[in-house]
């Protein structure tokens, strides 16, 4: 087995065994990896890989704006125009080869990625296997939007 396919394999089972926050934070952390790319793309004149990587984190976004229970509590609604506010940027970003629009979405995304994160750590230490508030299960095969 060639050294892709074992990382693939890695990948799909760390997807397939993580609790629902974990492959939340897992989510946004590679959203986070995308914009970073995608930016230094734009400033390397790079369009076909900003392209990639905006396109991605489109992807990512879309996921999360479709997993996103509205009902399950208050600041959901807020959320998911977070969420379609962020894909609005991110096309023009793409469309544009604006890096300083896939630097906004960066910064913006940043602190709900740290966020989640510490939510799922104030999670683990409870012990108490729930789902974060507004996750639903995904409807996606696990490495489809290539965490890990």
């Amino acid at each position: 087995m060639n050294y892709a396919a074992l990382r693939s394999r890695y990948v799909d089972d760390t997807v397939a065994t993580a609790s629902p926050a974990k492959l939340l934070t897992m989510l946004y952390d590679r959203l986070v990896l995308d914009l970073q790319r995608a930016e230094s793309a734009q400033r390397a004149a790079d369009r076909a890989a900003a392209g990639t990587h905006l396109t991605h984190a489109q992807d990512i976004v879309t996921e999360l704006a479709s997993t996103l229970d509205v009902q399950a509590w208050d600041g959901a609604k807020q959320l998911m125009s977070v969420y379609t506010f962020l894909l609005t940027e991110l096309i023009g970003a793409n469309v544009s080869g604006d890096a300083e629009r896939t630097a906004a979405c960066r910064e913006l995304v940043e602190p709900l990625r740290d966020a989640w994160q510490q939510a799922a750590q104030e999670l683990a230490v409870t012990s108490t296997p729930l789902e974060p508030a507004g996750l639903a299960t995904t409807t996606r095969a696990p490495g489809d939007l290539g965490v890990g």
